[in-house]
């Protein structure tokens, strides 16, 4: 049995801001008391200034050293646009790394999603530099796990495989992932608007399996894995832990909300970071296997175009491949038709339309596999997407002749 590897690329997170989100916002454009929260969040200390009218911040580090900042605590006095103009072009030249997060919490109102890893003593290179597989393990990790967390904003479900996970990608793009800190930390940017849904899933799950987690060892039962399901846990999500902790004598996530946009509906304000250790790796395990044995075949009824057809001889049943249309959230399903079925199906791809087909959707192989498939008819379409099916047919003509074995082929 073959599975789709969880880490394998999506449409990719992106790694740096697009155009415009380095670019500081206008000073009118800044709430004080949000970029006061954002510097408070990034490790920036307020070190005096005059009560009520602004505060000095000074970066994170020993002596807080460096560029401070004035920043007003309201626009009540008359040189609050000024003070506020200052900080953020001196954010703007900062080298600091964490004044670059603070612009970029700025520019677009961004839940963040930390985590921490803490590796064994010499796993640094020299001159504390990061081996490539130790930051390639917490970015794979993290983009596991923000998968996990997208997947279940479209649906609940102990095992996805295939299944949403277009749509998951393309709430990811919406994503922005910092710099990584020596393959210790990590930092994404949630878009409060329109990904937070992503956020809140995400942590709302963590804490779940982390109650599951503990449940497991008090009492020895997985039951609360099954509850945690409701709440976004996965396998994909015990999968992506697993990446995170494996390798390491502890792991953090912790999840912070937007300033700018307040604290969602059902979560704390100032949560703690979800702490999972390698003593969690068992379970994690466990859990993940009855996600995925557990995890139910689906009836359905898919309307998809035939991209490959494929049988031993010039009688006898067949296996299809068809690109979904719709009917079920997978870009591609394989199934088995009999002798009727294949040919019906034949027929409907040389003239270019889509079949609906009924049968059940298979756990097995990640919901790839359509078992039971039977009643296969053509479905109508208009002109233009007809032309279309065409001429995706005519790049493809070398996969239906190689199935019909000559039936339909020839002049």
């Amino acid at each position: 049995m073959t599975h789709r590897p969880h880490d394998e690329p999506l449409r990719a997170v992106r790694p740096h801001p697009e155009p415009g989100w380095d670019r500081a916002p206008e000073p009118g454009e800044v709430d004080p008391a949000v970029l006061a929260a954002l510097l408070r969040r990034h490790g920036w200390q307020r070190r005096g200034g005059a009560a009520g009218r602004y505060g000095r911040w000074t970066p994170p580090g020993p002596g807080g050293s460096g560029t401070s900042l004035l920043v007003p605590e309201s626009r009540a006095f008359p040189d609050s646009d000024d003070l506020l103009g200052e900080a953020l072009q001196a954010l703007t030249r900062s080298g600091t790394p964490s004044a670059r997060e603070v612009l970029v919490g700025l520019a677009v109102p961004s839940d963040e999603i930390r985590w921490w890893r803490d590796t064994p003593e010499g796993a640094a290179g020299p001159a504390g530099a990061t081996p490539w597989t130790v930051e390639e393990q917490l970015r794979g990790a993290a983009r596991q796990m923000l998968l996990a967390g997208a997947l279940a904003t479209r649906a609940r479900a102990g095992y996805y495989g295939a299944r949403h996970r277009r749509a998951a990608a393309a709430l990811l793009d919406q994503v922005l992932v910092g710099s990584g800190a020596g393959g210790r930390r990590l930092t994404a940017f949630v878009p409060a608007r329109p990904a937070r849904p992503l956020a809140v899933r995400l942590h709302q799950a963590l804490y779940a399996v982390r109650e599951a987690i503990d449940y497991q060892r008090a009492t020895g039962g997985m039951d609360a894995f099954d509850g945690a399901v409701e709440a976004g846990a996965s396998r994909e999500l015990t999968d992506a832990l697993i990446a995170l902790v494996r390798g390491t004598e502890g792991a953090r996530v912790a999840v912070e909300w937007a300033p700018a946009a307040g604290v969602p509906e059902g979560c704390a304000a100032g949560a703690e970071p979800v702490e999972f250790s390698p003593g969690d790796l068992p379970v994690l395990r466990e859990a993940g296997a009855r996600y995925l044995r557990e995890e139910p075949a689906v009836a359905v009824r898919i309307t998809g175009t035939v991209v490959r057809l494929r049988r031993s001889g010039p009688r006898g049943e067949g296996s299809v491949r068809l690109r979904v249309l719709a009917g079920a959230e997978v870009p591609n399903v394989r199934l088995t038709l009999d002798e009727e079925d294949y040919r019906i199906a034949g027929q409907a791809h040389l003239v270019g339309l889509p079949v609906r087909v009924q049968g059940r959707l298979e756990s097995r192989g990640g919901f790839r596999r359509l078992t039971g498939a039977c009643g296969v008819v053509p479905v109508q379409v208009d002109d233009a997407e007809r032309d279309r099916l065409m001429k995706s047919l005519q790049e493809h003509l070398d996969f239906f002749e190689e199935a019909c074995g000559g039936e339909y082929g020839g002049d």
